[in-house]
């Protein structure tokens, strides 16, 4: 899809948007990259993962996540000759911790969420590495003392010998004659040795090596004789010390390198399973739900909200300004008209639609969820393209309108029966009859290639096509007379009134004035006015009898839907009693069990069928408990 149509939906935004419900690194990258497929099959498998997580979170909560780095540079770069470091490595083995208790939980699950365990099974348990790597190194990236026999035998002579250093310089310093030679009254480092601060004025007065000077001359940086030999030990040994980790961390670095396809797979399942909880905590957060996939191609939409409003409103909220709602709008496509003339007054609502229709039909195709009402339905289309804002090029000397023209020109010129064209303000920017004429030709051009379209204009002209052309209809944003103030609605099937006349007597103008305006419009207006009037009240019930029939199909889906998850309910509570009831039955003495009334483990002394109870013994004590209140214990289950 052209990523300029993109921009102009500001899919940037909900990538954006998403990443911030992300856990890891590794799903972040993932959102980012996210681009709309046109493929059915891997759209429903995507929405499919969300609506089986969004099952799973409930009863399992969200997948263990925390502490997942994103270490697939550090794998790559184990492939070469260099050892990785120490904090790298502690960061390779945390995530492999923890990608290890993911696998688990994965493990958890029911069968029912067969796509989340298909990414599940890419998860390795890879425990095992992280255990070797821990074992030598701890959570803050350093070595530890026992990695090896040799590094212990090395860090405690070290300490011993520093400790050694130590006494020569606490008896040194507590010679009065000595400290008043020094700048100050205590030892310092230099490159892994411990020196005295002298005075220059007393140069050779305490024998040893000068090592450097201040900066200003007035300090001298003597290590005494008597410790040379020591700190030459002390150099001596951290340079084996050094050795020996450089060792270390090229045996650990071997073990990521031999298993690093392992690792970059189980990495790349671990951030699909996070962009899919981001996905389900966005729904879950927006109302948001996964639409059916439409392949006859049709779109209908209940209660569908722009994301990024909806956001900016609760961001508002938020800030101490007025609150806001997001008007949900109700639009179809493809079923029983294919283009769409949505009229109505500025600031109504008409862009809007047309951004929420094109952004949410990329949403879809990313496998997103959409803050749609249940039962709606997406298509997949091929072809995404939009014409909106001000296409005016300085570099090419375009118009306005010339270049709103040439775009309209070149999405036609691409689009097929797979494409969603969404043009706003169609006509505008020249003379109104010219520019309706120019509209109609689209319309028609737009209906010969079979292409869903949403159109918004201000030409009254425009409306009439929806009564002289099949598969058109006609839209308005809803209007307020009374408080002169679109309420955002749209309403399918209405074209926009006249809300001109009608704002000018709200706002005063005479009725003389008002007729007299009446009487300028032409006979073609006058007669399309009459013909709006006279099929409103019909096309008001036709949408109202669509509305409550959809809302049944709806609530018939919804019983259903219940009534299968309660079987399924049953069905598990029935297999877990069988289970329950095997394993009662095979206890003997000597079986560990759990007590659920006490909340504790207990051995079962004797069994009582025909009393329905155990004899269970618990520290000093034996009890008898009913069979209903035993089961397994935590680590059998």
């Amino acid at each position: 899809m052209d990523e300029t149509v993109l921009v102009k939906l500001e899919f940037q935004a909900v990538r954006e948007l998403i990443a911030t419900y992300c856990a890891t690194p590794l799903g972040k990258r993932l959102v980012h990259s996210l681009t709309p497929t046109h493929k059915i099959a891997l759209i429903r498998e995507w929405l499919g993962q969300v609506e089986q997580m969004m099952h799973v979170v409930e009863d399992y909560g969200y997948p263990p996540m925390a502490g997942v780095h994103d270490v697939r540079e550090q794998v790559r770069v184990s492939m070469s000759p260099l050892p990785l470091e120490a904090p790298e490595l502690a960061d390779i083995a945390e995530t492999l911790t923890v990608t290890s208790a993911l696998r688990q939980w994965l493990t958890g699950l029911g069968e029912d969420v067969d796509l989340l365990k298909r990414v599940g099974r890419r998860v390795e348990d890879l425990s095992a590495i992280a255990s070797v790597i821990n074992e030598s190194i701890d959570a803050r990236g350093q070595v530890r003392d026992y990695a090896t026999p040799k590094l212990a035998s090395i860090r405690r002579t070290i300490e011993e010998t520093k400790d050694r250093v130590k006494k020569v310089f606490d008896r040194l310093l507590k010679q009065t004659s000595l400290t008043k030679m020094l700048q100050y009254g205590g030892a310092t480092l230099h490159a892994d040795r411990t020196v005295l601060p002298l005075k220059a004025q007393y140069r050779g007065r305490i024998p040893g090596i000068i090592h450097r000077t201040s900066d200003t001359g007035a300090t001298l940086f003597v290590e005494p004789a008597e410790v040379v030999q020591l700190n030459n030990t002390i150099v001596r040994l951290r340079d084996e010390e050094s050795k020996e980790i450089t060792q270390i961390l090229r045996l650990l670095t071997r073990h990521i390198q031999v298993n690093a396809k392992l690792i970059l797979a189980t990495l790349r399942a671990v951030g699909v399973i996070d962009l899919i909880g981001a996905k389900c905590r966005y729904a879950k957060k927006r109302d948001g739900i996964c639409p059916d996939i439409d392949e006859q191609g049709v779109m209908d939409l209940h209660e569908a909200r722009h994301p990024l409003l909806m956001e900016l409103f609760e961001q508002q909220a938020e800030h101490g300004e007025k609150a806001q709602e997001v008007v949900p709008i109700d639009v179809r496509l493809g079923d029983d008209f294919d283009v769409l003339i949505i009229t109505g007054p500025n600031t109504g609502g008409k862009t809007v639609t047309l951004k929420t229709v094109g952004l949410l039909a990329v949403m879809t195709q990313c496998g997103l969820p959409i803050p749609v009402g249940e039962g709606s339905r997406m298509p997949m289309f091929d072809h995404i393209c939009i014409d909106v804002g001000d296409e005016q090029s300085l570099q090419s000397s375009l118009s306005t309108f010339s270049g709103h023209l040439s775009n309209i020109l070149s999405m036609l010129q691409s689009s097929h029966s797979r494409s969603l064209v969404l043009i706003d303000e169609l006509g505008a920017g020249t003379d109104p009859d010219e520019g309706a004429a120019i509209g109609r030709a689209v319309v028609t051009e737009l209906l010969t290639r079979g292409v869903k379209a949403l159109i918004t204009t201000h030409l009254s002209a425009l409306k009439a096509v929806a009564f002289t052309s099949e598969r058109v209809d006609n839209a308005s944003v809803e209007f307020d007379p009374h408080t002169l103030r679109p309420t955002y609605r749209l309403r399918l099937g209405e074209p926009g009134n006249s809300n001109a006349l009608i704002i000018a007597q709200r706002l005063g103008m005479s009725k003389r004035m008002i007729q007299r305006a009446k009487s300028y419009l032409d006979d073609q207006t006058r007669a399309l006015s009459q013909a709006i009037e006279g099929t409103l009240a019909s096309r008001r019930k036709a949408e109202l009898a669509r509305k409550d029939a959809r809302d049944a199909a709806i609530q018939a889906k919804q019983q259903r839907d219940k009534f299968e998850a309660s079987q399924q309910d049953l069905k598990r509570s029935q297999e877990k009693f069988d289970g329950w009831t095997k394993w009662i039955n095979t206890l003997a003495p000597g079986d560990e069990v759990f007590m659920l009334p006490l909340k504790r483990t207990g051995k079962v002394v004797r069994m009582q069928l025909h009393k329905q109870t155990a004899l269970i013994t618990s520290g000093a004590m034996d009890i008898e408990v009913s069979l209903r209140d035993l089961e397994k214990p935590a680590e059998d289950q």
